[in-house]
């Protein structure tokens, strides 16, 4: 995960390549956490984080909003009582590319600080 967490996002065009599967294979090993889902079509990655209360829930969202704004690229973020749902996936492509891993790979360290 190291890696991952230490590298910047870059910017995404629409003509950006999405993950090749040998590619997802290989960056879901370092993010294990995380599930790809697809929805609407397009795949996603996921991980449902855990908290006690909705307090604790609410700040982690905040830390990963500031991630998002500091990356320049936004998941989506459902926050409910004792948890938040993080669904990384890059809009203009329809689809994964490395920035999603490296966000998910960040918001994983999150957790740790």
């Amino acid at each position: 995960m190291s890696e991952l967490k230490q590298a910047k996002c870059e910017a995404c065009r629409a003509d950006a390549p999405r993950v090749s599967d040998d590619e997802l294979a290989q960056l879901m090993h370092q993010i294990p956490d995380w599930t790809p889902v697809v929805r609407d079509g397009i795949l996603q990655l996921e991980r449902e984080f855990k908290f006690k209360n909705f307090k604790l829930a609410w700040a982690f969202h905040q830390k990963v909003a500031q991630l998002a704004e500091d990356e320049g690229h936004h998941p989506a973020l459902l926050l409910e009582w004792g948890k938040l749902t993080v669904t990384w996936w890059s809009h203009s492509i329809k689809g994964l590319h490395k920035n999603d891993f490296i966000c998910a790979a960040k918001t994983d360290a999150l957790l740790a600080s």
